[in-house]
């Protein structure tokens, strides 16, 4: 399962709060060396960025494990998404209500590669609370994209995501497998 969005709108966190194991996590310090190429203006405060990725893992049952995959969210680590996609289930794309408009590349990114992805509201304390239908129409999604809202720090919450993707995911698989 694939964790995506753009900087800073909880992939790690998401990740983190679901594994059973301590996630490996490929964080480095944001420097000076960023300026430019990054805007960190909406997220002044976060101190690391994921560079390649963030892994966790769910044991379902004793044959079935579900890996987790969180991508970079800084557009010059993207060339990462293509492998961390190979094999995935399905995609959950986070989205910051105070940034609707870095979801556009993550939502052309799963649309154009025919993975079947979700789109989670990440429900930070300060940004507006949209009803769904009007991010949906913000973001020109189709209305059979299921959306949600979600808590990425809290673990039933981003459970529920997860969930629901691979349900999803289900669903589009059976819709594509004749009936005999």
């Amino acid at each position: 399962m694939v964790v995506a969005g753009g900087f800073g709108v909880g992939k790690t966190t998401l990740v983190g709060s679901v594994s059973e194991i301590d996630p490996l996590r490929t964080e480095a310090l944001v420097t000076g060396e960023s300026e430019g190429i990054d805007d960190l203006s909406a997220v002044p405060s976060k101190a690391t960025t994921t560079v390649a990725m963030d892994f966790g893992r769910i044991t379902l049952g004793e044959d079935l494990i579900l890996y987790l995959f969180g991508t970079p969210g800084q557009k010059r680590f993207w060339f990462m998404w293509d492998d961390l996609c190979l094999g995935a289930i399905g995609a959950i794309v986070l989205v910051d209500t105070n940034r609707l408009d870095e979801a556009f590349s993550p939502l052309d990114y799963f649309e154009e590669k025919g993975l079947p992805f979700i789109v989670a509201l990440n429900q930070f304390d300060s940004g507006p609370q949209y009803e769904l239908e009007q991010v949906r129409e913000a973001l020109a999604l189709a209305p059979h994209v299921p959306m949600m809202r979600i808590d990425a720090r809290d673990r039933d919450s981003a459970k529920s995501a997860l969930i629901r993707v691979t349900e999803y995911a289900l669903e589009r698989l059976a819709a594509q497998v004749p009936v005999s």
